[in-house]
């Protein structure tokens, strides 16, 4: 995969999505180093078969905990056998705001790749999980606190342009630019009061590959879940692991 087309696409993704690379890639550039979020240089990658390394030994940081409601509903690391979570700063040379579609109905799902859900969220705590048991697997984990009403608008958005946008969309945040297409309804459990979940392909520059977004809502708190396969090739399917799903949602309700 080269680098800048790579780049660009994970660009267009939640910005935490390559936090967890270096626990999970198997396909790594020559300099031993896998992008992080929106294609700055990031963590080292783990052998096949080997513990993944410490948040502190891959470059990102510890997952904060403790404090403000959204604080103690967001992932941390222990949370997951099997998984390594870290919330790793946003990259300073990364483009700011939200991505913009090119399609009127399809802004909803440009929103759900950018820093936040949407831009009524209040505050958006992100965190990156790399997979020991699916090598490759990169999955994001966002909590976003919303006044109730924003957050059941937010569902029903996002489950009409999904229905509304099939053939695809562009979206471009500030100079870079991706397509997003086969948009398709997907099946998922979870729990919360409802959801939305759906798969795409992404692309950027000649590259793509298969994203899966779950985003569920528990009264005022809405949960975003992406996964993409960054060492596979586009037919390379991707899915939110259930037991991240469960988890995260099991701590959202403890923590009300």
């Amino acid at each position: 995969m080269r680098m800048k087309a790579r780049a660009t696409m994970v660009a267009l993704v939640p910005a935490l999505l390559f936090a967890a690379v270096g626990c999970s890639s198997t396909n790594t550039p020559a300099t031993g180093k896998a992008p992080d979020p929106k294609g700055s240089a990031g963590s080292a990658s783990a052998a096949p078969g080997a513990p993944a390394p410490s948040a502190a030994a891959a470059g990102s940081a510890a997952p904060k905990t403790g404090g403000s409601r959204l604080e103690r509903s967001a992932l941390a690391q222990g949370d997951l056998p099997g998984y390594q979570v870290s919330a790793q700063g946003k990259n300073p040379n990364a483009p700011d705001g939200q991505p913009q579609a090119d399609k009127k109905a399809c802004q909803p799902l440009a929103d759900i790749m950018g820093d936040k859900p949407d831009p009524s969220a209040r505050e958006t705590l992100s965190r990156g999980i790399g997979s020991q048991k699916q090598l490759g697997l990169a999955v994001s984990a966002s909590v976003s606190s919303y006044s109730e009403s924003d957050a059941k608008a937010l569902i029903s958005r996002l489950k009409s342009a999904v229905a509304a946008c099939g053939t695809g969309f562009a979206a471009k945040v500030e100079k870079q630019t991706g397509a997003y297409r086969e948009i398709r309804p997907a099946a998922y459990r979870t729990g919360g009061d409802e959801s939305v979940s759906w798969t795409m392909t992404a692309a950027a520059e000649g590259v793509s590959a298969q994203v899966h977004l779950v985003v569920v809502r528990e009264g005022d708190t809405v949960v975003r879940l992406t996964a993409l396969n960054v060492a596979g090739a586009a037919q390379q399917k991707a899915q939110v692991p259930q037991e991240v799903a469960d988890k995260q949602l099991e701590k959202i309700q403890k923590a009300r």
